[in-house]
């Protein structure tokens, strides 16, 4: 694979695929011009990951810069937003957080005063939703969501959410509990079919180019909040049923997007001292030890900026990689040779991280946030992922981090990120450039070489 090549401070290799022409009114997304999701007749297909936007309604300018940039660079099917879209925390929220699930709901005398807090939530997160929808709204682009663990803290539960992502065009979330919905014309995606679960896990099929089979799945999950007694809980015992359960409908395999780490993201990780260089230390029933990347699990380029905060168990894992689920029924659908149910899972949650491993024949990625309104790594890092799809080994995605020093360049914000930088700064590049262009400084280099 070949790495990145780093872009000097204060020059910026700017999107390499322009937006569409002037006058052209087609969406940006192919699969939308298509009216379901279907690889290309150029045998792509295409998915952007958004994880960890974490914000206020003021979502941060840098923030859409850097949505907008991926969009226009890489043209993609889908875009996944993997939870913690919305600071639940943030003070516009303050009249109806909450900071657990189980929390009771703040109290008012009269209720007229409640439902009117509540609607004052609404619009807040409306205004933010519309803010880091806009880019996608304007390049009509489909979108997914899911949900973390401070999307709730507003005081709006998942389905109050998932109701309000639904009022926008391109949204692909279905209504829960209709079986094989097909989705309306407003989705941008009216001949898709979608299976739905809860508010944030459903699946989608994707067709070949020429919609006579499905070749692929992409899984959307709710991957759990927080747990009783302290630390995350991995997702809720229905959307494990639903995940065990979903490969024979697909009928192929298919690739998940979550908010939450899977405990077996340590795997990928090799224990260390605590004196070692860039060492990081575990979380929970991983605290006593300090861990990097195995060079021999991580593919190239990827980093450890902080522990990995995931569940302490979860049978999440052994169901992708097939224990039980019946992954002979979807290899014989899919392909003559068995393979496992699942290709892998893409994550967000730890804003620092970002590396792409493998683990049992399963991927697990770990994406950093792409959001300037929290904690995260150095403002150039800060990054959305693509994940591409050849019709030719459908199984086999390439990805890349696309990053903002990248695709944008200097933050508009004077803001210090003291507190941002992780403790090793991330290698250039995390795989294959997939947007298969040099880089500016890559093509300096050139000249005088």
């Amino acid at each position: 694979m070949t790495e990145n090549t780093r872009v000097p401070e204060g020059m910026s290799s700017k999107p390499r695929i322009r937006p569409a022409e002037a006058g052209d009114t087609r969406p940006l997304s192919v699969s939308a011009r298509l009216g379901r999701l279907q690889f290309h007749h150029s045998g792509k297909f295409r998915v952007l990951q958004v994880a960890d936007i974490q914000d206020g309604p003021n979502v941060a300018k840098d923030t859409i810069r850097l949505i907008e940039a991926s969009l226009d660079a890489v043209r993609p099917d889908l875009v996944v937003f993997t939870g913690n879209q919305i600071a639940g925390y943030d003070p516009a929220f303050a009249e109806t957080f909450r900071k657990r699930m189980w929390s009771p709901a703040k109290r008012y005398d009269d209720p007229a005063d409640a439902a009117a807090a509540k609607e004052r939530t609404r619009d807040a997160v409306r205004d933010a939703a519309g803010r880091f929808l806009a880019p996608l709204i304007a390049r009509k682009v489909p979108f997914a969501v899911t949900y973390g663990n401070h999307d709730f803290q507003c005081g709006l539960d998942n389905a109050e959410l998932d109701a309000i992502y639904r009022e926008f065009p391109g949204c692909v979330n279905p209504v829960p509990g209709v079986e094989a919905d097909v989705l309306p014309g407003r989705s941008l995606l009216p001949d898709q079919v979608v299976y739905p679960h809860a508010a944030g896990t459903f699946a989608l099929p994707v067709a070949d180019e020429d919609h006579r089979r499905t070749v692929l799945g992409i899984v959307v999950l709710d991957s759990g909040d927080y747990a009783h007694g302290g630390g995350f809980a991995g997702p809720d015992g229905s959307t494990l049923a639903f995940l065990r359960g979903i490969p024979p409908v697909i009928g192929a395999r298919s690739v998940v997007f979550q908010h939450m780490p899977l405990p077996e993201y340590y795997d990928l990780l090799t224990p260390v001292t605590a004196t070692t260089p860039y060492a990081m230390q575990g979380y929970r029933d991983h605290a006593s030890r300090y861990y990097v990347p195995d060079e021999h699990k991580v593919r190239p380029g990827g980093y450890l900026g902080e522990g990995i905060s995931c569940p302490d168990a979860s049978d999440e894992f052994a169901i992708l990689r097939g224990d039980g689920s019946g992954a002979g029924d979807v290899a014989g659908a899919a392909q003559d040779s068995p393979c496992l149910p699942y290709i892998g899972v893409a994550t967000g949650h730890d804003h620092r991280n970002g590396f792409v491993g493998e683990l049992d024949g399963v991927l697990l990625a770990a994406t950093p946030t792409c959001g300037f309104g929290s904690y995260g790594p150095a403002p150039a890092k800060r990054a959305t992922r693509l994940v591409e799809f050849d019709i030719r080994h459908p199984y086999e995605p390439r990805t890349q981090l696309l990053e903002f020093g990248e695709l944008v360049g200097k933050p508009s914000s004077k803001k210090a990120y003291t507190y941002a930088l992780n403790a090793k700064p991330p290698q250039e590049g995390e795989g294959d450039d997939l947007l298969r262009k040099p880089t500016l400084w890559g093509q300096l280099r050139g000249l005088f070489s």
